[in-house]
């Protein structure tokens, strides 16, 4: 499960990639290729206009596509105003392309796309993208029967197919990275929750342990109250099965704690990468997908105490964390940058208690800072005695 998870963050951040590469490529592709008329026929202001329009279209394209990577899955209203100017962006260089190429559905076809890159609510993209083919359809037989029509008689049928599917082909793309973030967040729940149930399995057990022995050291512990007056020997016996009951109890509270496994690794740097994000920090993850082999008894203490660090003394919008093997030893990677009053490097940072940790199974820490970069570096060997 832990490789499987370490893979599966990696994938979802690889689908995103391909989902906006894919979306910029196509957008270029329709407004270069069409651009090409311009420069071939066009006067040097419809050459000017269309290179600002082409410019800020690709700019308000690229814009959104990062605000769509920011903004969370579920209804912001204000995530969506402040989108709105970049919006406007787009659909103005739309207009200006349109204009510059004697196109009407040009500058509707990029309009239409600038609209699709906005998360939109539930059940709205859907209904938005109907109409927007619609209205498309509408632009595209004016431009070919009367706007004009000598243009479609050189480009043929292809480019203006290209430009009229380019907002349904965005809507559906980021449509299905809705889903595939929606289901790494499904899974990051599953991770938490299988760790929270374990955790409630200790605590019934220990309980169940603990309160058996007690009961019965309680007991021993009466009877040999009672007994102490009329047959002290007898009640220094039960005073003896009570301190071999209290041995007994702390034997069964080792081995349950030996028995324990705690959350693996991999899970242990996702779910720290979770409350990064939700304090706000862009965060990169990246994972081994062998890491379920790393000491998680070391390394996990590690990883809390570096999320800690960086909330309380970071005071930046960003941070990484990565684990990966090399040349015989695991390295993990703890990096954020700082703001303002941010603690210098180990001051009461928790450093020392790393190092110490660290440093009893062969390992080593290296801090430093770079710029306004603060970066801890963890090496522990591959084979650490248990």
């Amino acid at each position: 499960m832990s490789t499987s998870t370490a893979t599966y963050a990696r994938d979802v951040r690889v689908t995103w990639w391909y989902t906006a590469s894919s979306i910029l490529f196509l957008h270029l592709f329709a407004a270069l290729f069409w651009s090409l008329s311009v420069f071939v026929d066009g006067t040097v202001p419809a050459l000017v206009l269309n290179l600002v329009g082409v410019a800020g279209s690709v700019a308000s394209a690229v814009l959104l596509l990062i605000r769509y990577r920011q903004e969370p899955l579920e209804d912001d209203d204000s995530a969506r105003r402040r989108v709105w100017p970049l919006v406007a962006l787009g659909v103005v260089s739309a207009v200006l392309m349109g204009i510059s190429a004697g196109s009407l559905l040009l500058g509707v076809g990029f309009t239409a796309q600038a609209l699709c890159l906005v998360r939109w609510r539930h059940g709205i993209r859907l209904r938005l993208v109907v109409l927007l083919l619609a209205v498309i359809a509408a632009a595209w037989f004016v431009d070919a029967t009367r706007i004009h029509p000598a243009g479609y008689e050189v480009s043929g049928f292809a480019l203006p197919l290209f430009v009229a599917m380019l907002a349904p082909l965005t809507a559906t793309s980021l449509w299905w990275w809705d889903i595939v973030r929606e289901l790494d967040r499904a899974r990051r729940a599953e991770g938490r929750l299988a760790a929270a149930q374990e955790r409630l399995r200790l605590a019934g057990d220990l309980h169940d342990l603990q309160g058996h022995h007690l009961q019965v050291i309680a007991l021993q512990l009466e009877l040999a109250e009672k007994m102490m007056g009329r047959d002290p020997d007898a009640a220094v016996e039960q005073v003896r099965a009570a301190r071999a009951s209290v041995d007994e109890a702390r034997r069964g509270t080792r081995d349950l704690a030996a028995r324990f496994r705690g959350v693996p690794l991999p899970d242990e740097l996702a779910n720290a990468a979770d409350l990064l994000r939700a304090a706000g920090l862009s965060v990169d993850l990246l994972v081994d997908t062998e890491a379920d082999r790393a000491p998680a008894d070391v390394l996990g203490p590690v990883v809390r105490e570096s999320t800690t660090n960086v909330l309380k003394h970071g005071g930046g919008v960003s941070a990484s964390l990565s684990l990966a093997r090399h040349e015989g030893a695991w390295v993990l990677v703890v990096e954020n940058d700082s703001r303002g009053a941010a603690s210098p490097v180990g001051d009461g940072a928790g450093l020392s208690g790393i190092a110490e940790r660290v440093g009893s199974v062969g390992g080593t820490v290296d801090a430093t800072r770079l710029g306004d970069r603060f970066r801890v570096t963890v090496r522990v060997p591959e084979e650490v005695p248990a």
